[in-house]
Parts: structure tokens; sequence; C-alpha cells
């Protein structure tokens, strides 16, 4: 069996942020929320599929706020777009090779963005604990 050809390009239409945090006063811990939103798949020919899209980033704190809009052009066979378009009619998620092309495409850019308006990114940084002892077994809570 072959592997599907599908061919996820990803455009940006619309960016905004906005740094809400006062210039010079230290950025406490924040908490960020990114949320991803597919709005659709549409049919536009029979070889393209087009997936308009919305990742909103919000800080807590209020540090700043971040939207990223676009659309995704999913190209293939007709049968396998046939297959993403009726999936997605039946209420079920995307495939993830469309989510995973739009959330490259658009993490880097929030990122970029993150770094003009010097605040957090909106990924992960690696944490690093400390090493804790290792305790001792839990001593049973009856005895036979």
């Amino acid at each position: 069996m072959s592997q599907p050809q599908i061919q996820v390009r990803v455009f940006i239409n619309n960016i905004s942020a906005e740094r809400l945090w006062e210039i010079g006063k230290p950025i406490p811990p924040v908490k960020i929320a990114t949320n991803l939103n597919i709005l659709g798949i549409n049919k536009k020919r029979p070889d393209l599929l087009e997936a308009p899209f919305v990742l909103t980033i919000n800080y807590t704190p209020p540090v700043a706020q971040i939207s990223v809009k676009g659309r995704a052009q999913i190209k293939g066979k007709q049968d396998e777009l046939k297959k993403i378009h009726s999936s997605y009619v039946e209420k079920k998620p995307p495939p993830p090779i469309v989510v995973q092309s739009i959330s490259n495409v658009v993490f880097l850019e929030s990122v970029i963005i993150t770094r003009t308006l010097n605040i957090p990114p909106p990924i992960p940084l690696p944490q690093i604990t400390p090493m804790e002892k290792e305790k001792p077994p839990a001593e049973p809570t009856y005895r036979a």
C-alpha cells in the first residue's frame, strides 16, 4: 500500500499581537494558553481543500495576547481529499499532517513575535527538577 500523498501549504493573512505589560516592569511567571482552531475544511477544487484557522495565545497574568489567522491548502489525490472532507463533515478531527503543518508555521511565527515584543514564548521551556532522594518503600497499612 502506498503512502498518502498529501501536501499542506500554510498561509497567514492576519497577525495581531499586543504587549499589555508595562515596559520596564519585570514579567512575573506566566501561564500561557494556546488554542488552535481549524474553522472548517472546504472543497475548492477536486484536488484542493482549504482549512481556515485561528491560533490564539493568552497569558495569565495578562502580559500579552496574540492572534494568528490564516488558511491551509491541502492538495492530494481526489480519493484522499474526499476522505479528509467526509471525516470533517462527520465531526472527526482533521488528519495529524494538517494540524501539525499549521502548528509548525503558526508557532514559529508566534515565537518570532514574542521576541519582538520581549515576552515569554508560547512553547514550554524544559523544566529542570532537583533530584529527590529515593524514598524507602511505604510500610504496609496492615499486618497479617
